[in-house]
């Protein structure tokens, strides 16, 4: 794979899987959308088919990690560093670009959600935001299930005829509504810096109405985390299997 079509896939299949995940969220947040209080389970499918639509879109060109921890994990299982930057560089900006294509599809529910008389914060359909604030326990939370996701990826390749069959990127989108039924409930499970980072920049920046803060000073524990919990799998895996 080239560096252009690794840049280029991850890209296209971030930038998808975050116009799914924020677009699910907005879905089920903002006032006047038909699927308003549609509830968790509704969220981490739409999360779910997210990276199922990403990955397959992206791997023909860069393999599909749309996420750094997948990326770090690999690196550290393989000790091949060379393309990690450019996996990351692709990441970030397709997280970036798929938020701004969520606010998009939902520009006239954020005009009227800021027209309420008790407008709804919007951090939380572009960043993860945790239930009770406790940087060290949220930061465990992240560590633990990032391990979650990136371990059982780097087994599956190892299960023969997954990769050949196409039913791994499908397997892993099931695995990630599972870390959002069973993990999710303290912070959000981001378990992917940059579907954390590049939509809080999008939303610093976008003109949203009465948008509320971005809350910065959380923002390290949903990219540290994570990747510390991909470090850890690589380890792991290197030691393990």
């Amino acid at each position: 794979m080239s560096n252009g079509d690794i840049f280029l896939g991850e890209v296209i299949g971030t930038a998808i899987l975050i116009l799914f995940g924020a677009g699910v969220v907005a879905a089920v947040l903002l006032n006047y959308s038909k699927a308003k209080d549609g509830g968790w389970i509704v969220i981490t499918f739409g999360w779910g088919f997210g990276v199922m639509a990403g990955a397959y879109t992206a791997a023909p060109l860069s393999g599909g990690h749309i996420n750094p921890a997948v990326t770090l994990g690999i690196a550290i299982d393989t000790g091949d560093w060379d393309k990690v930057p450019i996996y990351i560089a692709g990441q970030m900006v397709g997280a970036f670009l798929g938020a701004v294509l969520c606010w998009l599809v939902y520009l006239a529910q954020f005009q009227a959600n800021a027209e309420e008389d008790k407008a709804q914060p919007t951090l939380g359909i572009f960043s993860t935001t945790p239930t009770i604030r406790n940087p060290v326990a949220n930061l465990i939370t992240e560590i633990i299930a990032t391990v979650a996701l990136v371990l059982p990826i780097l087994a599956f390749g190892l299960t023969k005829g997954l990769g050949e069959s196409g039913t791994a990127i499908l397997i892993v989108s099931f695995l990630v509504v599972g870390i959002g039924l069973s993990l999710g409930g303290p912070t959000g499970y981001a378990i992917n810096p940059a579907r954390d980072l590049g939509p809080r920049i999008a939303h610093t920046l976008l003109p949203i109405p009465n948008k509320g803060t971005s809350d910065w000073g959380y923002a390290w524990v949903p990219v540290v985390g994570p990747l510390i919990g991909g470090a850890l799998s690589g380890l792991i895996f290197n030691a393990a299997f």
